[in-house]
């Protein structure tokens, strides 16, 4: 800027021509210390535990019981399914198990009948055996004397006709036991057969009962449940698909993948399990919304795939974030932010100081003298609002903040020290 004043000499005027003046910037000195690095994934959200509510009978949807999209309690009714035909379905087995069980008493009763001939048929044998006997002795005395002629050959046949229909009763005794004990064995036969169908038509009941209950279709755990994907009225069946979902939201899931490489260069670090198991309890993750917000609770890392995917050369991982207020739900898109190293000895400028031209990155460094010099630097990852310089510049140089497309080498400046809050959040991670 050239400033002219009018000098007067006698009576002549003649413009004087003062020194420019130095323009005026701000600049800071390169700091160096030890910072951390940040990694930056795409992550996608998803609930701990995703129900999908399915029908396990076939019926007519009668009533939908909940509000779509609202907080539901572990067994609060969703839906209801017309029950009435697997109430008659239970009306009947619980008939059949009637029939079974009097099936059962009558046999039971049977058996006493038959255990009770069974038991005459032996008492009557011991009788006819008994009487058997005493007509023997009849025999076997008339036979001595009839030869002495003390009895009458009729006497002596009338014994022997006794004792031979003393020994024909015992036969029917004989035979009456036989048929009583067939009879004993088929009733006891019977009982089994009987007792199988009661157990049989209790099954039947119990599951016409269970049937019964899964017309009311309940939630399984709490969580947020989503819109119904089947209206009152429809005919749904365990094959007709997914009523709803619910899902537990609180922690949340978020699944995000790194490469290989990061896997690779993150186990050089922690070579043991327990150093990787350690490191996990300390990994802050962050979450960065797709408006632009920070997630205000960090997480934890929750767990990692078994593999790497061969078809992309990365690994899954999930961290779980709090989400008491429900203000994540399922699906939406962020960036995971996490630690994953230290760079000691980082040499840091403000990002604003750094110039981008045809992808070459430079500064413009104050000298001594307060001359400008361009120079060509190698930017490493953002930390807050500084950025790491690789290669390029010196601890304690002092570089330009802003304006670094309005002086030229070798022009002479006037330097100021730049005083920004936000400046000295140099370990805020903002960019990677």
């Amino acid at each position: 800027m050239i400033v002219t004043v009018a000098v007067i000499v006698g009576r002549t005027r003649k413009p004087v021509q003062m020194a420019p003046q130095s323009l005026v910037v701000d600049v800071v000195q390169v700091k160096q210390e030890d910072v951390p690095i940040y990694s930056e994934w795409i992550g996608t959200t998803d609930g701990m535990v995703n129900a999908d509510i399915q029908a396990q009978v076939s019926g007519y949807l009668l009533r939908k019981a909940y509000t779509e999209g609202a907080f539901v309690r572990q067994g609060q009714l969703l839906f209801e399914i017309d029950p009435r035909p697997l109430q008659a379905v239970l009306n009947q087995a619980q008939g059949n198990l009637a029939t079974a069980e009097g099936q059962v008493e009558q046999a039971v009763s049977q058996l006493a009948q038959a255990e009770a001939q069974l038991a005459q048929a032996h008492s009557q044998r011991a009788l006819a055996e008994a009487n058997q006997r005493q007509t023997q002795l009849n025999v076997n005395k008339y036979g001595p004397l009839l030869q002495k002629n003390a009895v009458t050959q009729q006497d002596f046949d009338n014994a022997d006709q006794a004792n031979e229909a003393a020994k024909a009763q015992i036969e029917v005794a004989k035979a009456q036991i036989k048929a009583a004990s067939a009879a004993v064995g088929t009733t006891k036969a019977a009982i089994v057969t009987a007792k199988a169908q009661v157990q049989s038509s209790q099954a039947a009941v119990r599951t016409s009962e269970l049937n019964l209950g899964f017309t009311k279709i309940v939630s399984p755990i709490d969580g947020i449940v989503g819109i119904a994907l089947a209206q009152v009225g429809d005919l749904v069946s365990p094959t007709s698909g997914i009523l709803t979902t619910v899902s537990t939201l609180d922690p949340i899931k978020v699944y995000f993948t790194v490469s290989e490489q990061e896997y690779m260069n993150y186990v050089k670090l922690n070579p043991t399990q327990a150093e990787r198991a350690a490191a996990q309890k300390q990994l802050e993750l962050q979450l960065f919304l797709s408006n632009g917000a920070t997630y205000p609770h960090t997480g934890k890392f929750y767990v990692a795939d078994r593999q790497v995917d061969p078809k992309t050369g990365a690994i899954r991982l999930a961290g779980v974030f709090p989400n008491s207020e429900n203000i994540l739900r399922p699906g939406q898109y962020g960036r995971v932010r996490a630690a994953t190293s230290t760079q000691d000895g980082a040499l840091l400028v403000p990002q604003r100081a750094v110039s981008q031209l045809q992808g070459l990155y430079r500064v413009a460094v104050v000298g001594s003298d307060n001359r400008v010099a361009m120079r060509t630097i190698t930017p490493g990852p953002t930390v807050g609002q500084m950025w790491v310089i690789q290669d390029g510049l010196k601890a304690g140089e002092t570089v330009m903040v802003d304006g670094t497309q309005k002086v030229t080498p070798g022009m002479t400046v006037n330097p100021r020290p730049f005083t920004l809050e936000a400046a000295t959040a140099a370990t805020t991670p903002v960019g990677s």
